[in-house]
Protein backbone atom coordinates (compact mmCIF):
# COMPACT_ATOMS: atom_id res chain seq x y z
CA UNK A 1 0.00 0.00 0.00
CA UNK A 2 0.88 3.41 -0.97
CA UNK A 3 0.52 5.84 1.67
CA UNK A 4 0.31 9.80 1.18
CA UNK A 5 0.71 11.75 4.62
CA UNK A 6 0.94 15.26 4.53
CA UNK A 7 1.24 18.41 6.96
CA UNK A 8 -0.65 21.48 6.74
CA UNK A 9 -2.40 24.92 7.93
CA UNK A 10 -0.25 25.95 10.58
CA UNK A 11 3.37 26.17 9.25
CA UNK A 12 5.96 24.43 7.76
CA UNK A 13 3.56 22.42 5.35
CA UNK A 14 5.25 19.04 4.63
CA UNK A 15 4.91 15.65 2.53
CA UNK A 16 5.88 12.38 2.87
CA UNK A 17 5.34 8.48 0.39
CA UNK A 18 5.27 5.43 1.97
CA UNK A 19 5.06 2.33 0.37
CA UNK A 20 4.82 -0.37 2.59
CA UNK A 21 7.91 0.15 5.20
CA UNK A 22 10.02 1.79 2.45
CA UNK A 23 10.25 5.91 2.88
CA UNK A 24 9.95 6.75 -0.87
CA UNK A 25 9.34 10.89 -0.51
CA UNK A 26 9.32 13.42 2.24
CA UNK A 27 9.88 17.29 1.59
CA UNK A 28 8.92 20.69 2.96
CA UNK A 29 7.09 23.25 1.51
CA UNK A 30 8.83 25.79 1.10
CA UNK A 31 11.53 24.43 -0.66
CA UNK A 32 9.07 24.52 -3.42
CA UNK A 33 7.01 27.70 -3.20
CA UNK A 34 10.24 29.44 -1.75
CA UNK A 35 8.04 31.10 1.23
CA UNK A 36 9.90 30.12 4.35
CA UNK A 37 7.93 27.87 6.60
CA UNK A 38 4.81 28.05 4.31
CA UNK A 39 2.03 26.66 5.63
CA UNK A 40 0.36 25.06 2.43
CA UNK A 41 1.62 22.67 0.30
CA UNK A 42 3.15 23.29 -3.21
CA UNK A 43 1.57 22.03 -6.88
CA UNK A 44 4.71 19.69 -7.47
CA UNK A 45 4.25 17.78 -3.49
CA UNK A 46 0.29 17.57 -4.67
CA UNK A 47 1.12 15.80 -8.06
CA UNK A 48 3.05 13.44 -6.39
CA UNK A 49 -0.67 11.67 -4.63
CA UNK A 50 -0.75 10.01 -8.52
CA UNK A 51 -0.68 6.32 -7.49
CA UNK A 52 -1.26 6.26 -3.61
CA UNK A 53 -3.35 4.05 -2.14
CA UNK A 54 -4.26 6.25 0.97
CA UNK A 55 -4.01 9.73 2.25
CA UNK A 56 -3.24 10.51 5.48
CA UNK A 57 -3.40 13.82 7.73
CA UNK A 58 -1.32 15.00 10.83
CA UNK A 59 -3.97 16.45 12.88
CA UNK A 60 -7.73 16.67 14.24
CA UNK A 61 -8.83 19.52 12.85
CA UNK A 62 -12.02 19.72 14.94
CA UNK A 63 -10.66 19.15 17.81
CA UNK A 64 -8.34 21.52 16.80
CA UNK A 65 -11.20 24.62 16.41
CA UNK A 66 -12.34 23.65 19.64
CA UNK A 67 -8.96 25.02 21.41
CA UNK A 68 -9.18 28.10 18.69
CA UNK A 69 -12.39 29.08 19.84
CA UNK A 70 -11.36 28.38 24.02
CA UNK A 71 -8.69 30.57 22.80
CA UNK A 72 -10.43 33.35 21.34
CA UNK A 73 -9.01 32.58 18.00
CA UNK A 74 -12.10 31.73 16.07
CA UNK A 75 -13.09 29.18 13.78
CA UNK A 76 -10.49 28.10 10.72
CA UNK A 77 -12.89 27.75 7.72
CA UNK A 78 -9.53 26.81 5.68
CA UNK A 79 -9.71 23.53 4.05
CA UNK A 80 -6.77 21.38 3.55
CA UNK A 81 -5.54 21.65 -0.04
CA UNK A 82 -6.55 18.20 -0.74
CA UNK A 83 -9.24 15.67 0.09
CA UNK A 84 -8.07 12.65 2.48
CA UNK A 85 -9.10 9.51 3.90
CA UNK A 86 -8.02 9.54 7.48
CA UNK A 87 -6.81 11.83 10.05
CA UNK A 88 -4.81 11.24 13.41
CA UNK A 89 -4.13 13.24 16.09
CA UNK A 90 -1.45 15.99 15.98
CA UNK A 91 0.99 15.30 18.92
CA UNK A 92 0.00 11.55 17.82
CA UNK A 93 1.69 11.77 14.28
CA UNK A 94 5.01 14.20 16.09
CA UNK A 95 4.86 10.29 18.13
CA UNK A 96 4.68 7.72 15.34
CA UNK A 97 7.31 9.81 13.22
CA UNK A 98 9.61 9.27 16.18
CA UNK A 99 9.19 5.61 16.62
CA UNK A 100 8.22 4.09 13.37
CA UNK A 101 11.39 5.70 12.34
CA UNK A 102 13.58 4.52 15.29
CA UNK A 103 15.20 1.38 15.98
CA UNK A 104 13.44 0.75 19.19
CA UNK A 105 10.96 -1.93 20.15
CA UNK A 106 9.76 -0.71 23.47
CA UNK A 107 10.89 3.02 24.70
CA UNK A 108 8.97 6.28 25.78
CA UNK A 109 8.14 9.24 23.61
CA UNK A 110 8.05 12.59 24.58
CA UNK A 111 6.57 15.27 22.40
CA UNK A 112 7.05 18.90 23.17
CA UNK A 113 5.49 22.03 20.90
CA UNK A 114 3.91 25.00 20.86
CA UNK A 115 0.27 23.38 20.74
CA UNK A 116 -1.36 20.52 19.15
CA UNK A 117 -5.08 20.43 19.01
CA UNK A 118 -5.15 20.86 23.03
CA UNK A 119 -1.57 19.05 23.74
CA UNK A 120 1.61 20.76 24.27
CA UNK A 121 3.59 18.33 25.41
CA UNK A 122 2.43 14.56 25.71
CA UNK A 123 4.30 11.34 27.12
CA UNK A 124 4.09 8.17 25.15
CA UNK A 125 5.06 4.34 26.38
CA UNK A 126 6.08 2.75 22.92
CA UNK A 127 6.09 -1.48 22.81
CA UNK A 128 5.73 -4.04 19.93
CA UNK A 129 4.17 -1.25 17.17
CA UNK A 130 1.53 0.25 19.88
CA UNK A 131 1.56 3.52 21.28
CA UNK A 132 0.00 4.71 24.36
CA UNK A 133 -0.55 7.83 25.51
CA UNK A 134 0.35 7.79 29.73
CA UNK A 135 0.40 11.52 30.32
CA UNK A 136 -0.37 15.41 28.81
CA UNK A 137 -0.33 19.00 29.95
CA UNK A 138 -2.79 20.91 27.63
CA UNK A 139 -3.43 24.53 26.41
CA UNK A 140 -2.65 26.95 27.66
CA UNK A 141 0.15 25.26 29.78
CA UNK A 142 2.76 25.20 27.17
CA UNK A 143 6.44 25.43 27.41
CA UNK A 144 7.11 25.58 23.97
CA UNK A 145 4.99 28.28 23.16
CA UNK A 146 6.20 30.15 26.36
CA UNK A 147 9.86 29.76 23.95
CA UNK A 148 8.38 31.02 21.20
CA UNK A 149 6.91 34.37 22.92
CA UNK A 150 10.09 34.83 24.48
CA UNK A 151 11.54 34.84 20.87
CA UNK A 152 8.96 37.43 20.24
CA UNK A 153 9.90 39.21 22.73
CA UNK A 154 13.98 39.74 22.27
CA UNK A 155 12.79 40.81 18.70
CA UNK A 156 13.45 37.50 16.47
CA UNK A 157 10.34 35.96 14.87
CA UNK A 158 8.35 33.22 16.54
CA UNK A 159 7.93 29.89 14.83
CA UNK A 160 11.20 30.32 13.25
CA UNK A 161 14.17 31.78 14.99
CA UNK A 162 13.49 29.78 18.35
CA UNK A 163 17.10 28.39 17.18
CA UNK A 164 18.60 31.58 17.26
CA UNK A 165 16.98 32.10 20.75
CA UNK A 166 18.87 28.99 22.01
CA UNK A 167 22.67 30.48 20.08
CA UNK A 168 21.96 33.86 21.98
CA UNK A 169 21.25 31.88 25.34
CA UNK A 170 25.38 31.71 26.01
CA UNK A 171 26.05 35.60 25.76
CA UNK A 172 23.28 35.98 28.68
CA UNK A 173 22.87 34.73 32.11
CA UNK A 174 19.95 33.08 33.56
CA UNK A 175 18.58 36.14 35.49
CA UNK A 176 15.05 35.94 35.31
CA UNK A 177 12.16 33.51 36.97
CA UNK A 178 10.06 33.21 33.55
CA UNK A 179 7.92 30.10 34.85
CA UNK A 180 4.92 31.74 36.37
CA UNK A 181 4.23 32.62 32.65
CA UNK A 182 3.81 28.55 31.75
CA UNK A 183 -0.17 28.78 32.81
CA UNK A 184 -1.08 31.77 30.94
CA UNK A 185 -2.52 32.13 27.36
CA UNK A 186 1.32 33.15 25.18
CA UNK A 187 -0.53 33.24 21.69
CA UNK A 188 0.15 36.73 21.54
CA UNK A 189 3.30 37.09 23.41
CA UNK A 190 4.29 38.07 26.65
CA UNK A 191 4.51 41.91 25.62
CA UNK A 192 7.64 43.85 27.09
CA UNK A 193 8.18 41.84 30.13
CA UNK A 194 11.17 42.72 31.56
CA UNK A 195 11.68 46.20 29.83
CA UNK A 196 15.09 46.95 31.08
CA UNK A 197 16.80 43.02 30.61
CA UNK A 198 18.80 42.37 28.27
CA UNK A 199 17.66 40.32 25.42
CA UNK A 200 20.81 38.19 26.16
CA UNK A 201 19.88 37.31 29.64
CA UNK A 202 16.21 36.58 28.95
CA UNK A 203 17.28 34.60 25.81
CA UNK A 204 19.08 32.58 28.83
CA UNK A 205 16.71 33.05 31.48
CA UNK A 206 13.68 30.59 28.96
CA UNK A 207 16.73 28.53 28.05
CA UNK A 208 17.19 27.38 31.65
CA UNK A 209 13.83 26.72 32.11
CA UNK A 210 13.35 24.89 29.02
CA UNK A 211 15.60 22.31 30.43
CA UNK A 212 14.96 21.95 34.01
CA UNK A 213 11.12 21.49 32.48
CA UNK A 214 12.58 18.75 29.94
CA UNK A 215 14.59 16.79 32.77
CA UNK A 216 11.72 16.79 35.38
CA UNK A 217 9.37 15.75 32.55
CA UNK A 218 11.65 12.40 31.71
CA UNK A 219 12.75 12.28 35.48
CA UNK A 220 9.08 12.10 36.34
CA UNK A 221 7.11 10.17 33.23
CA UNK A 222 9.95 8.99 30.74
CA UNK A 223 11.31 5.33 32.94
CA UNK A 224 12.41 3.28 29.67
CA UNK A 225 16.05 3.72 28.94
CA UNK A 226 15.22 3.90 25.47
CA UNK A 227 13.93 8.18 24.84
CA UNK A 228 12.62 9.23 21.80
CA UNK A 229 12.36 12.75 21.61
CA UNK A 230 9.75 14.67 18.95
CA UNK A 231 7.96 18.12 18.37
CA UNK A 232 9.76 21.60 18.02
CA UNK A 233 11.26 21.13 20.94
CA UNK A 234 13.39 18.19 19.96
CA UNK A 235 15.95 20.67 17.99
CA UNK A 236 16.91 22.28 20.80
CA UNK A 237 20.47 20.71 20.98
CA UNK A 238 21.69 22.32 24.15
CA UNK A 239 19.17 20.85 26.22
CA UNK A 240 19.15 17.66 24.49
CA UNK A 241 22.54 17.35 25.71
CA UNK A 242 21.53 17.47 29.13
CA UNK A 243 20.10 14.34 28.99
CA UNK A 244 22.00 11.90 30.77
CA UNK A 245 21.21 7.67 30.93
CA UNK A 246 18.95 6.89 27.78
CA UNK A 247 19.64 5.91 24.47
CA UNK A 248 18.06 8.68 22.35
CA UNK A 249 16.48 8.89 19.20
CA UNK A 250 15.29 12.22 17.46
CA UNK A 251 13.93 11.95 13.99
CA UNK A 252 15.73 14.25 12.04
CA UNK A 253 12.38 16.55 11.05
CA UNK A 254 10.59 16.59 14.71
CA UNK A 255 8.42 19.16 13.53
CA UNK A 256 5.37 19.57 12.33
CA UNK A 257 6.30 19.63 8.69
CA UNK A 258 7.98 15.45 10.20
CA UNK A 259 4.44 14.94 11.21
CA UNK A 260 3.39 14.07 7.69
CA UNK A 261 5.69 10.90 7.84
CA UNK A 262 3.79 9.81 11.27
CA UNK A 263 0.67 10.74 9.62
CA UNK A 264 1.57 7.94 7.23
CA UNK A 265 3.14 5.43 9.50
CA UNK A 266 0.10 5.27 11.66
CA UNK A 267 -2.27 4.03 8.70
CA UNK A 268 0.06 0.80 8.84
CA UNK A 269 1.43 0.66 11.98
CA UNK A 270 4.59 -0.48 10.70
CA UNK A 271 8.50 0.10 11.17
CA UNK A 272 9.98 2.21 8.46
CA UNK A 273 12.69 1.11 7.07
CA UNK A 274 15.18 4.43 8.09
CA UNK A 275 17.75 4.76 5.97
CA UNK A 276 18.65 8.55 6.34
CA UNK A 277 17.11 12.12 5.54
CA UNK A 278 18.12 12.39 1.78
CA UNK A 279 14.27 12.25 0.77
CA UNK A 280 13.83 15.31 -1.27
CA UNK A 281 14.38 16.54 -4.16
CA UNK A 282 17.24 14.89 -6.30
CA UNK A 283 19.71 16.17 -8.52
CA UNK A 284 22.84 14.87 -9.72
CA UNK A 285 25.66 14.13 -7.01
CA UNK A 286 28.68 16.73 -7.14
CA UNK A 287 32.28 16.08 -7.52
CA UNK A 288 33.88 15.98 -4.40
CA UNK A 289 37.36 16.78 -6.20
CA UNK A 290 35.73 19.96 -7.56
CA UNK A 291 34.49 21.10 -4.02
CA UNK A 292 38.03 20.37 -2.43
CA UNK A 293 39.75 22.21 -4.77
CA UNK A 294 37.47 25.26 -4.80
CA UNK A 295 37.60 25.25 -0.72
CA UNK A 296 41.23 24.83 -1.08
CA UNK A 297 41.25 28.11 -3.73
CA UNK A 298 38.62 30.41 -1.70
CA UNK A 299 37.68 28.67 1.41
CA UNK A 300 34.00 28.73 0.82
CA UNK A 301 31.79 26.61 -1.49
CA UNK A 302 28.27 25.27 -1.80
CA UNK A 303 27.30 22.00 -2.63
CA UNK A 304 24.55 20.75 -4.20
CA UNK A 305 24.38 16.89 -4.13
CA UNK A 306 21.59 14.09 -4.78
CA UNK A 307 18.51 14.40 -2.82
CA UNK A 308 17.74 17.16 -0.23
CA UNK A 309 17.10 17.03 3.24
CA UNK A 310 14.14 15.85 5.24
CA UNK A 311 14.24 18.31 7.85
CA UNK A 312 15.68 22.17 8.83
CA UNK A 313 19.43 20.60 8.98
CA UNK A 314 21.76 20.60 5.63
CA UNK A 315 23.98 17.20 6.21
CA UNK A 316 25.78 17.61 3.15
CA UNK A 317 23.85 17.90 0.22
CA UNK A 318 22.66 21.64 -0.06
CA UNK A 319 25.19 22.73 2.61
CA UNK A 320 27.78 25.81 2.65
CA UNK A 321 31.32 24.53 3.25
CA UNK A 322 33.88 26.62 4.57
CA UNK A 323 37.48 25.64 5.87
CA UNK A 324 37.48 25.98 9.23
CA UNK A 325 41.45 26.52 9.89
CA UNK A 326 40.76 29.93 9.41
CA UNK A 327 38.67 32.58 10.74
CA UNK A 328 35.57 32.52 8.21
CA UNK A 329 32.85 33.18 10.41
CA UNK A 330 32.65 37.09 9.02
CA UNK A 331 33.28 35.60 5.22
CA UNK A 332 30.00 33.25 5.62
CA UNK A 333 27.22 35.30 7.90
CA UNK A 334 27.66 38.39 5.07
CA UNK A 335 26.91 35.83 2.54
CA UNK A 336 24.02 34.11 4.44
CA UNK A 337 23.06 37.92 6.00
CA UNK A 338 22.89 36.31 9.57
CA UNK A 339 23.57 38.11 13.17
CA UNK A 340 27.77 38.20 13.54
CA UNK A 341 26.87 35.84 17.25
CA UNK A 342 25.54 33.10 15.93
CA UNK A 343 27.62 29.87 15.76
CA UNK A 344 28.54 27.59 12.78
CA UNK A 345 28.54 23.78 12.93
CA UNK A 346 31.27 21.34 11.78
CA UNK A 347 30.70 17.79 9.88
CA UNK A 348 33.48 15.62 10.61
CA UNK A 349 34.42 11.96 9.73
CA UNK A 350 33.63 9.93 13.14
CA UNK A 351 36.62 8.41 13.57
CA UNK A 352 38.27 11.29 14.61
CA UNK A 353 35.20 12.88 16.48
CA UNK A 354 36.50 11.99 20.01
CA UNK A 355 39.80 13.67 19.04
CA UNK A 356 38.52 17.22 18.41
CA UNK A 357 35.18 17.33 20.43
CA UNK A 358 34.17 15.63 23.71
CA UNK A 359 30.25 14.78 24.57
CA UNK A 360 27.66 13.63 23.41
CA UNK A 361 27.52 13.29 18.65
CA UNK A 362 25.70 11.77 16.40
CA UNK A 363 24.52 12.41 12.55
CA UNK A 364 22.24 14.77 12.81
CA UNK A 365 24.29 18.00 14.85
CA UNK A 366 21.36 17.35 17.71
CA UNK A 367 23.62 17.36 20.65
CA UNK A 368 26.13 19.59 21.66
CA UNK A 369 29.81 18.49 22.70
CA UNK A 370 32.87 20.60 24.01
CA UNK A 371 35.30 21.68 21.67
CA UNK A 372 38.71 20.02 22.12
CA UNK A 373 40.69 22.16 19.37
CA UNK A 374 41.82 25.89 18.50
CA UNK A 375 39.39 26.13 15.15
CA UNK A 376 37.25 29.12 16.02
CA UNK A 377 35.23 29.23 13.14
CA UNK A 378 33.20 25.74 14.22
CA UNK A 379 33.46 26.97 17.53
CA UNK A 380 30.56 28.83 19.65
CA UNK A 381 30.94 31.29 22.92
CA UNK A 382 31.08 28.83 25.35
CA UNK A 383 33.07 26.30 23.71
CA UNK A 384 30.89 24.33 22.08
CA UNK A 385 29.93 23.15 18.89
CA UNK A 386 26.76 20.87 17.22
CA UNK A 387 28.63 18.26 15.60
CA UNK A 388 27.66 16.16 12.28
CA UNK A 389 29.49 13.10 12.42
CA UNK A 390 29.90 11.95 9.31
CA UNK A 391 30.12 8.17 9.30
CA UNK A 392 31.85 5.42 7.00
CA UNK A 393 28.60 4.36 4.98
CA UNK A 394 26.63 7.88 4.88
CA UNK A 395 25.12 8.09 1.15
CA UNK A 396 26.27 11.77 0.82
CA UNK A 397 28.51 13.07 -0.65
CA UNK A 398 29.99 14.90 2.01
CA UNK A 399 31.62 11.62 3.22
CA UNK A 400 34.22 11.86 0.03
CA UNK A 401 34.63 15.53 0.85
CA UNK A 402 35.70 15.42 4.00
CA UNK A 403 37.77 11.95 3.19
CA UNK A 404 39.67 14.01 0.36
CA UNK A 405 39.65 17.42 2.59
CA UNK A 406 41.50 15.62 5.30
CA UNK A 407 44.23 13.73 2.45
CA UNK A 408 44.89 17.30 1.34
CA UNK A 409 45.21 19.31 4.94
CA UNK A 410 45.45 16.63 7.65
CA UNK A 411 41.88 18.29 8.97
CA UNK A 412 38.96 15.50 9.47
CA UNK A 413 36.49 18.54 9.42
CA UNK A 414 34.90 21.40 7.74
CA UNK A 415 32.29 24.20 9.00
CA UNK A 416 28.68 23.17 7.47
CA UNK A 417 25.72 25.61 7.39
CA UNK A 418 22.84 25.25 4.96
CA UNK A 419 22.98 26.93 1.56
CA UNK A 420 20.58 29.51 2.16
CA UNK A 421 20.43 33.06 3.01
CA UNK A 422 18.63 33.80 6.35
CA UNK A 423 14.80 34.18 5.89
CA UNK A 424 14.64 31.76 2.60
CA UNK A 425 14.17 27.94 2.38
CA UNK A 426 17.77 25.84 1.95
CA UNK A 427 18.13 25.25 -1.83
CA UNK A 428 16.64 22.96 -3.52
CA UNK A 429 16.48 22.42 -7.39
CA UNK A 430 18.77 23.49 -10.39
CA UNK A 431 17.04 26.94 -10.78
CA UNK A 432 17.78 27.72 -6.96
CA UNK A 433 21.02 26.83 -7.41
CA UNK A 434 21.84 29.21 -10.52
CA UNK A 435 20.45 32.04 -8.68
CA UNK A 436 22.59 30.79 -5.63
CA UNK A 437 25.50 31.62 -7.46
CA UNK A 438 24.76 34.44 -9.44
CA UNK A 439 23.05 36.71 -6.45
CA UNK A 440 26.31 35.67 -4.02
CA UNK A 441 28.92 34.86 -6.16
CA UNK A 442 29.62 31.66 -4.31
CA UNK A 443 30.09 28.54 -6.59
CA UNK A 444 27.85 25.56 -5.62
CA UNK A 445 29.06 22.14 -7.36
Amino acid sequence: MRIFGFSEGYHDAGVCIVDDTEIIYASHSERYSKVKNDKFLHACQIKKINNCDKISFYENSFMKNTRRLYSGQGWDWNKSSISYDISFSHHESHAAAGYYTSKFNECNVLVIDAIGEWDTISVWYCNDLKMKKIKSFKYPYSLGLLYSAVTKRIGLKPNEDEYITMGMSAFGEPKYNLSFLLEQNNHKGVGNIFPKARIEDLAASVQLLYERELLKLIKHYCHHDNLILMGGGALNCVANSKIENKNIWIMPNPGDCGSSLGAAALVNKQKLNWKDPYLGYSLSRSNPKKVVKELLKNKVCGVASDKAEFGPRALGNRSLLGDCRYSIKDTVNKIKKRQPFRPFAPAILEEYADVYFEGKMNEYMQFVAKAEHEFDSVTHVDGTARVQIVKEDNTSVIRQILELWYEETGVPMLLNTSLNIKGQPIVNNESDVNSFMKKYNVQVF
